[in-house]
């Protein structure tokens, strides 16, 4: 990778943190989070299109935020613990605050160069992988990305022909997120190897990718 602009929303976060100090080596990045200045909070469009203003045009972006749990809500297990408030907070910050990073920034790419903007999805969120249930909120919210990855693709694909944007299965990382949940036997990896394995992906990616449900090994993925 060329030193150019990188863009890691969610910089403050585990997998956000490493791939923001992962970057730095090649890129000059740039690290928006709720911590930062002006602040990117996903629930607040304003904000959302303050951080896209005064950022740079870039060749690389990352969306490293989501959400599975809170002092709140937690993922549930069966129908009975359903919640409309935790549906509707799990659905703002992991697709409909990816899809307004999308509106501001994915303009901000640039149309005569290789570029690529990834979120980072979850293969829970594959439909046809489902084979155990549960998680509700959080499987639908992030299918629900992915199908907002997809149809934006599209979109970008008219204009932007040397771009590519893609959904990214990091795998089971030992952050905040998913530690409560990392059961044993499961390849629980560092940030700092999961943030290796992700650029590695995204540096082989150009716009035949555009589209695309990859796991942090490359593989594609089910919808």
């Amino acid at each position: 990778m060329n030193a150019r602009n990188a863009i890691v929303f969610g910089a403050s976060g585990g997998i956000g943190a490493a791939l923001a100090d992962a970057l730095a080596e090649t890129h000059r990045v740039h690290r928006l989070s709720r911590r930062g200045s002006p602040p990117l909070d996903l629930t607040d469009e304003e904000s959302i299109a303050a951080t896209a203003t005064a950022a740079p045009e870039a060749t690389l972006m990352i969306d490293c935020t989501g959400f599975l749990h809170d002092a709140r809500f937690e993922p549930e297990k069966s129908w009975r613990h359903l919640s409309a408030d935790h549906m509707a907070h799990a659905f703002a910050v992991n697709a409909t605050g990816p899809a307004l990073l999308m509106k501001h920034f994915l303009p901000k790419l640039p149309r005569e160069e290789p570029a690529v903007f990834a979120t980072l999805s979850a293969k829970v969120g594959s439909i046809g992988d489902n084979g155990f249930g549960g998680w509700y909120s959080y499987r639908a919210s992030k299918a629900a990305l992915n199908q907002i990855v997809k149809t934006a693709s599209i979109e970008l694909a008219r204009k932007w022909t040397r771009a590519a944007l893609v959904a990214i299965h990091p795998g089971t990382v030992d952050t905040g997120l998913s530690a409560p949940f990392a059961k044993r036997g499961l390849d629980v990896r560092p940030p700092s190897e999961a943030a290796r394995d992700i650029l590695a992906v995204l540096d082989g990616l150009d716009h035949r990718a555009n589209g695309r449900f990859l796991d942090y090994k490359g593989r594609q993925l089910p919808w």
